[in-house]
């Protein structure tokens, strides 16, 4: 058992802590929140941003469902990215170990997150990542698009280690996640999800990957914006490309030497 600063609140060495940046997801969040709360497993919801509507459901459900449920609303919209390094700054500060990320659309199921408790207790210091099964829900366009993100994921890290780079149902150890965003500056919008990873492997991480049923956001709501996501990201892949160069020969090295244990 260890204790913590900020809250006094004595935790034991694995503590995770699930943690979902929530943007204008009014109609779906309750759901998910359930799902959290059937799990028993404890739960921040990031309010990144969201209009009156959706503010006001994450009040309820915060007030309804306390102390499982908490909520730390951020006053301006910062992205995904930008709500979920809030997050882990919040769990650091209660002294949680692992963080837990799901997205608040209702796409991801909620009936796998003690599997993923399960196989991160038994690896705490891998990452353990979703890797979509799709039902017919998704657009066709997404799904295709998705590969090319896959592509240069694989090539940015001279590997077929991580999956997919992209889903947003994941379990971290927060101690490399803490140290990395102190040390670098890490995308705060749709750029997040894929750039963490890759960073997190560079410095040895292990990633886990874990099939998870996937369906197309419950209420409809989609923030990934066609024109401007693309080309975040895109960028995010070129500054990744050329920070790999100069890692190619440990990158190879490890590769060469077999699978971290």
């Amino acid at each position: 058992m260890h204790d913590d600063t900020g809250s006094g609140v004595s935790r034991p060495a694995f503590a995770p802590l699930v943690v979902i940046p929530v943007y204008d997801h009014a109609h779906a969040i309750g759901a998910v929140v359930q799902g959290v709360l059937a799990s028993g497993l404890p739960c921040l919801l990031v309010d990144d941003g969201s209009h009156l509507d959706c503010a006001r459901v994450l009040d309820a459900l915060a007030h309804a469902h306390a102390p499982q449920v908490t909520l730390l609303r951020l006053p301006v919209n910062q992205g995904k990215g930008g709500a979920m390094l809030a997050g882990f700054a919040e769990a650091a500060r209660l002294d949680y170990s692992h963080v837990l990320q799901i997205d608040a659309d209702g796409q991801h199921n909620t009936g796998d997150l003690l599997r993923f408790v399960a196989l991160s207790q038994a690896q705490p210091d891998a990452v353990i990542c979703g890797t979509p099964a799709y039902d017919a829900s998704v657009p066709k366009a997404r799904l295709y698009g998705r590969y090319a993100t896959h592509i240069w994921v694989w090539i940015n890290t001279l590997s077929l280690q991580i999956r997919d780079s992209m889903c947003g149902f994941r379990l971290y150890p927060l101690a490399p996640v803490t140290r990395l965003i102190g040390e670098e500056t890490i995308g705060r919008r749709m750029d997040f999800d894929s750039e963490i990873l890759v960073r997190l492997f560079w410095r040895g991480v292990k990633v886990i990957n874990v099939p998870t049923a996937v369906t197309y956001p419950s209420d409809g709501v989609s923030h990934f914006d066609v024109w401007r996501d693309n080309v975040r990201i895109s960028r995010m892949h070129a500054r990744l490309f050329f920070g790999m160069l100069w890692r190619a020969p440990r990158l190879l090295w490890q590769r060469l030497a077999g699978p971290r244990p």
